[in-house]
């Protein structure tokens, strides 16, 4: 796109509306999109209902035109509503892609009222909030009826995505399902890393750690990975647990409570939220993923593409992800979940690597950044040509 002092002259392509640029599953996945193809980047707007976000900033930097428009509350929608048309008129985009439900609503409506471009909406999530005085329970329900004239398709980032927005009567004949997409360059094992990381946990030569990654979160379910970890501490020695993420610290009661019921506190190793998550996965020798629910969990595709077995709950595309039905157990379920885990430990340490080499070709086969871009540029052609 050429552009002069400001003005506009050709059609931009694409228009992405987001609800916000702060760190989350969406924001990543829009990030990698657009860096995935460079040559792009200047033809390429990205527009954020709240603020700038740390993406956003990075988005900037690498020349992305991003406006943030300081939504803070629903009073805000007509104002709201009015500047998305007017940025939507200025750029002239082929095709305005929104991601999540407040997004997809606003920016979707904003579209259609501005004129001459495709839409094409994102569902992210497979929990719906439930209850009349969910804000989202409402929304969600509403976009189910606005599916059939708003959007011409839906891109769903998992098939439990689809199949949840199905049964809440969402137009099913526009939807498909595009999984996320990663750039595998970063995911090298560290075995710097590695060997610190399992020294601060107290892990020996011979013990096996076996972690989790994620915010604690009632859809985590680590209650269910606390207990699990109780049966494979009883039946095994030199077994080490480690978990990441947001609130996984000494100082949650609730979870410091759980391990120290089952009498665990010198076999977990609690690190909270870490800015480079690899080296902590490159610590671990089994992937354990006890959600309840998700949609496409990317932890599972990351520890993946490190070179980890895995073990997962069927939660969201879990089992889809990892492909191998011996080491999927149902959610909910410590006792299983623990012996799917032991039956890991079992293995030997060659069999392992062999499991955590299948992995890595199965990610990067199926998940590679530049092969899921071609598949959201397949859609936008096929909708812009009509």
């Amino acid at each position: 796109m050429s552009r002069e002092l400001g003005k506009v002259k050709l059609k931009t392509p694409i228009c992405h509306i987001i609800v916000g640029l702060d760190v989350g599953g969406a924001e990543t996945m829009l990030k990698r999109l657009i860096e995935s193809n460079p040559s792009s980047i200047s033809e390429t707007v990205v527009v954020s209902l709240t603020s700038l976000g740390v993406i956003g900033e990075s988005l900037r930097a690498r020349g992305v035109c991003v406006h943030a428009l300081g939504m803070s509350s629903l009073w805000h929608s007509p104002i709201i509503l009015l500047r998305l048309i007017r940025l939507i008129r200025q750029y002239r985009p082929a095709v305005v892609q929104t991601w999540m439900y407040h997004a997809d609503l606003f920016g979707g409506l904003a579209a259609r009222l501005a004129g001459s471009c495709s839409v094409v909406w994102n569902i992210r999530s497979t929990a719906i909030p439930q209850g009349a005085l969910s804000i989202t329970f409402w929304l969600v329900r509403f976009c189910a009826v606005c599916s059939y004239f708003i959007p011409d398709r839906i891109i769903c980032c998992a098939i439990s995505a689809k199949t949840a927005h199905i049964k809440l009567r969402y137009a099913e004949h526009k939807m498909t399902v595009i999984p996320n997409g990663y750039d595998f360059s970063a995911f090298e094992l560290d075995l710097n890393s590695r060997a610190r990381i399992r020294l601060e946990a107290g892990a020996n030569d011979g013990d096996i750690v076996i972690g989790v990654v994620g915010r604690f979160d009632l859809m985590k379910d680590y209650h269910n990975f606390v207990n699990a970890a109780s049966y494979v501490a009883a039946k095994r020695s030199g077994v080490k647990f480690i978990m990441v993420g947001r609130g996984n610290e000494w100082s949650n009661d609730t979870l410091r409570g759980w391990i120290g019921k089952a009498n665990l506190m010198k076999r977990f190793h609690l690190v909270g939220q870490q800015a480079n998550v690899v080296h902590y996965l490159s610590a671990m020798d089994v992937f354990c993923l006890s959600s309840v629910n998700e949609a496409f969990p990317n932890v599972v595709v990351e520890a993946m593409a490190i070179g980890l077995p895995c073990v997962v709950t069927q939660a969201g595309d879990a089992a889809d992800i990892l492909g191998d039905a011996a080491f999927v157990v149902p959610v909910k379920d410590p006792v299983l979940l623990a012996d799917a885990l032991l039956r890991m430990c079992h293995l030997n340490p060659v069999d392992r690597r062999m499991l955590g080499e299948r992995n890595v070709k199965k990610v990067r086969e199926e998940y590679g950044i530049e092969k899921i871009r071609r598949k959201y540029e397949e859609v936008y052609d096929e909708v812009s040509r009509k």
